[in-house]
């Protein structure tokens, strides 16, 4: 029995076969998940291009497909992991379960030595968060380019930009958009922690803070992320980037998990009163504690 290092559940606003079409339509797959896809079941099952962690060309096969599972191998970095969805009926919608083998440790992601494989866990992340916005007819979150040095991205939120500001730097909402447990000091030089200051004491360093407008946030590693908000008719054009890493080994895993939040924090925004579509997310090695779904 294969032994999966990650599982991500989530709740989908479609019927389990609407959703198997949305997972085995090549031009589905092209706008949610990759941008290049073929499909011919069961023998063929591809994904590929810039925004697939070792994309250059396919390595996927297909080991298993029916109406709920889609079982792949998955060569990543010379490694063959396995990705599996299941489907399962959940009221008016589909429970989305992905799991993924042969993670590296978390300390190696962490540690930026982990290759396209430590970028798994979050493209999956935001590969499903762009998923249930495909069902529900929205617009898509940016996804990362894995051949760019270039991390930046900008969204349109149907929100004014001191709300949007002010869920971005208040630890209770940031943890209902996010999901995960985080400790915030909101104004020039106060500290921002992703777990919290007792799984990281110093964390991150704000050392621009603009209320409504920008702010910009220094790591350890002297990796810079900075937000830039502008308003017009009501909305918020959030603008954000990452900066100062070292250009033969860019961030992808952190920054793709960003572009996943934003994803929920679009939500979050539009759709005020809708629980998160996250159920479970289980990575082997992440500290206890981390994450804080709603229940």
């Amino acid at each position: 029995m294969t032994e999966f290092d990650l599982r991500l559940s989530a709740v989908l606003p479609a019927a389990p076969k609407v959703v198997h079409e949305a997972l085995t339509d090549p031009a589905a797959l092209r706008v949610w998940l990759a941008e290049h896809a073929e499909v011919d079941l069961p023998h063929r099952y591809e994904f590929w291009g810039r925004h697939t962690p070792d994309g250059a060309e396919p390595h996927q096969r297909v080991l298993h497909v029916d109406e709920r599972t889609l079982r792949l191998a998955w060569t990543v970095d010379g490694v063959e992991t396995i990705s599996q969805f299941e489907l399962a009926d959940d009221g008016d919608g589909t429970l989305v379960t992905l799991s993924q083998s042969d993670l590296p440790s978390f300390e190696d992601v962490i540690a930026d030595r982990a290759g396209a494989r430590g970028a798994l866990q979050t493209f999956w992340t935001l590969a499903i968060a762009n998923l249930a916005d495909y069902l529900a007819g929205r617009d898509q979150t940016p996804k990362c380019d894995f051949t760019s040095t270039e991390l930046s991205a900008s969204i349109v939120i149907d929100a004014a930009p001191e709300a949007v500001f002010d869920s971005m730097v208040q630890a209770d909402q940031f943890m209902r958009w996010f999901g995960a447990r985080v400790d915030i000091e909101p104004w020039v030089g106060g500290r921002f922690a992703m777990g919290g200051f007792e799984l990281d004491p110093g964390g991150a360093t704000f050392v621009e803070f603009e209320p409504g407008r920008r702010a910009t946030l220094r790591f350890a590693d002297g990796v810079v992320n900075s937000w830039e908000l502008e308003g017009s008719d009501g909305k918020t054009r959030l603008t954000t980037m990452q900066s100062g890493f070292d250009p033969a080994n860019p961030p992808y895993p952190g920054w793709a998990g960003w572009l996943g939040g934003l994803a929920a924090l679009r939500r979050y925004h539009e759709l005020p009163g809708q629980r998160s579509i996250w159920r479970r997310i289980e990575v082997t090695g992440l500290p206890e504690g981390m994450f804080a779904l709603d229940s």
